[in-house]
């Protein structure tokens, strides 16, 4: 119950801080576009790939530490392959959050 509730309040967050970021000034075209459904979606999307992201890193931060805790010998090998995998995940969070923004 108490993992729902977290993530509630986050996409709550997420929501309330995409409507400023959406609320630039421009010319007509932008505003309409803007204020269309299409930049709520935008928004919305950009929110679930940050939390996605955030998501599979935890879960390879705290894998990777009990990994180490288990087997302190192989602690380098096990590092390298979590920041490997830190930064696949970190970039393909890039590619959907510029595709959130294009689109």
């Amino acid at each position: 119950m108490a993992k729902w509730l977290s993530v509630m309040v986050v996409l709550v967050v997420c929501f309330i801080a995409a409507t400023p970021a959406m609320a630039q000034e421009g010319t007509a075209l932008l505003a309409q576009e803007a204020s269309g459904l299409g930049g709520g979606l935008s928004a919305l999307a950009a929110g679930l790939v940050v939390i996605g992201a955030g998501l599979g890193i935890g879960r390879i931060g705290g894998s990777a530490t009990e990994s180490i805790a288990r087997q302190p010998e192989v602690a380098g090998n096990i590092q390298t392959a979590m920041i490997i995998a830190a930064a696949l995940i970190e970039g393909a969070a890039l590619f959907g959050l510029i595709i959130c923004i294009i689109k």
